[in-house]
Parts: structure tokens; sequence; C-alpha cells
């Protein structure tokens, strides 16, 4: 199959350099707002350039992959569906609520598949845990506790298309607990701060942030998440039943120094970046999506669960904002 790839930035390089080694795509056509890195890849990779996205499905392509700024991505998907191509679309669908509920409207008219980036739902360590928690092995599930934390922040000309630390982290962090556990969120408490470089306040947005989180069967959990976490990059859930425990992310690479004298387990390099942590996941997301694509698998991942992650966020933004508690419904449309 020949395939699309829109956005030639690092995850746009990094997706095209897995999908070069799916069994079943012979080519990929790529393109880019910036032509001149649509060109590069070209160059370095062997993946054919073109000027623009029409000219990318004038090329004829049976699926897309959209890697481009969050803030495109709506357009993107509501042009991927329009052309009746199947698309895998990095999170979120959409910044904002109306945007996403038009991607979710599109998708539930379109005979044709959406999967969206959720990595984590791949992850090996976050499959066994659910399967743990759907066998019932933890017993009840009284407390959830999730980090996301990057070794260092994005460049000040990535916040004003991201949708800001709430939104863009947050979201992994609130779907894959849907996800693990089936249950919904109900209520959250949050709090956003600046401690580092001015452009986050600047930008309107948070580089730290806390959130507690209560679910509909009175499960709780936290969220932390930041841009400055210097020991690497750190993504991890504790999910604590009342039989016993499971902890995802605690592996050989986890940037988790002991203050302990001793240590019982190997440590290596810490990862530096969410590509060297999600290795595998993204490239198994991408996988199925291939075979989505041909037909041979449904889509894990709709714009509905990626709606739903974004009320969750949408509601710690407003907590933030207000300092008060936030009930989910409040900001649903």
């Amino acid at each position: 199959m020949r395939l699309g790839l829109i956005g030639t930035g690092r995850i746009g390089t990094f997706h095209a350099g897995i999908l070069q080694q799916v069994a079943g795509v012979e080519s990929i056509v790529v393109t880019d707002a910036d032509i001149a890195k649509a060109r590069e890849l070209d160059r370095t990779m062997g993946v054919d350039s073109v000027p623009d996205v029409d000219a990318m499905y004038d090329e004829g392509v049976d699926g897309v992959v959209i890697t481009a700024a969050t803030s495109a991505h709506a357009g993107l998907i509501h042009q991927a569906l329009d052309e009746g191509v199947p698309v895998f679309c990095e999170k979120p669908v959409g910044i904002g609520i109306d945007a996403t509920l038009g991607v979710v409207q599109r998708e539930s008219e379109a005979d044709v598949p959406l999967q969206v980036g959720f990595q984590r739902r791949f992850d090996a360590g976050y499959r066994a845990a659910r399967e743990a928690l759907r066998a019932g092995s933890l017993g009840w599930v009284h407390t959830m506790r999730a980090v996301t934390a990057d070794a260092s922040p994005p460049p000040a000309a990535y916040l004003p298309t991201s949708g800001g630390l709430f939104r863009d982290c947050g979201n992994h962090d609130f779907d894959i607990m849907r996800w693990l556990t089936g249950r919904e969120v109900t209520s959250v408490h949050a709090w956003g701060v600046n401690r580092g470089d001015a452009f986050f306040t600047e930008a309107g947005d948070v580089d730290t942030y806390i959130a507690n989180l209560r679910f509909d069967d009175d499960m709780l959990a936290t969220v932390t998440a930041t841009r400055y976490n210097g020991a690497g990059h750190d993504v991890r859930v504790e999910v604590c039943g009342s039989e016993r425990a499971l902890f995802v992310g605690l592996d050989d690479r986890a940037p988790m120094p002991t203050a302990e004298q001793s240590l019982s387990w190997r440590q290596g390099p810490a990862y530096a970046t969410f590509l060297e942590r999600f290795n595998d996941a993204y490239a198994a997301e991408l996988i199925h999506f291939v075979d989505v694509v041909g037909g041979d698998a449904e889509t894990p991942c709709t714009a509905a669960d990626s709606l739903e992650a974004l009320y969750v966020a949408e509601a710690c933004v407003r907590s933030h904002e207000t300092g008060q508690t936030v009930d989910v419904a409040d900001v649903r449309r």
C-alpha cells in the first residue's frame, strides 16, 4: 500500500522511519507546511515529497498519517475523511471542544476509519495492567497515581499550537486511566504553576501541574506533569487495589534515582525523550493502523475517546483558573 504522511517534524520523521519497516507498506509520500522539511526527508529517507496536501491526495494514497501541528489536526482529518481515506492522527484531534466535536460528528458520518494516536494503549506494560484489572486480580482499585514528566521543555514556538500542558500531556494520562479501568472521571481539582522559563507564562500555559480526579466508582487518582524533569523522561502509573498493586513504567531505564543506600534492581541510562520511552508502542500502533487500512483490524482509539479525555483536560483548566473543584459534566457540550 501507499501511505501519505502530513508533517515532517520530529514525530513525523520518526513515524516515517517506522512505516518504512512495516510489511505491506510499499511507499510513503510526505508533505509539510514547510516544504523544505519534506524535501529533506525525501533526500535522507527515500520517501516521496510533494508540495502540499492536495498534491498528496492527487498521488493516490491508501491511508494517511497526520503528524502536523495540533492546530491543523481537525481540518486535516476532515479533508482525509472527505477524500474517503483511512486516517491516523496524533492526539488530540482538535484544539478545543468545538473542533473536537466537529471531528466526532464527521467521523460518525464517514465510512472510513479514524485512529487517534494514544500510543500508551499499545505499550506492553499498560496492556498487562489492563488485563490484570479486567481479570479482577487487583481486587477493587482505590487509588491511581500517574506521572508524565519531560526531561526538558519544548521550544517556545511549540506552545501556541499545543493546546497547553493540561491538554497536551494530560490527555494521555486521562485517556489511559479510562482505558485501563473502563471508568469515567466525574470531578477534578487541579493546580498549575510556572517556575521555569517565562515563555510559558507569556503563552498563558503552565509548566507543572497536579490534578486530583474522582471517578464514577469513587476511585481516586492523582495526575502530575511537568516540562522540567532533569532526571529524564518519566511516564509511569501506579494502580493500587485492595488485593495488590501494579506499576507501569518502573523499568531499568526509569529516571528514578534513589536516596536509599542499596538498590535491588539494575539501572540503565534514563529515557531522554518520549520517543525512547514508547518506541515499541509507536511501532505497534502504526502496524495496527496499517492493518486497519488493509481492512484486517478495527480502529482502537476513536475521536470520541479523544473527546472524553479532552473533557477531563478542560475541567482541569477551569479548575486551575477558578481554584474550584469542577464537575466534568459542567464542561460537556
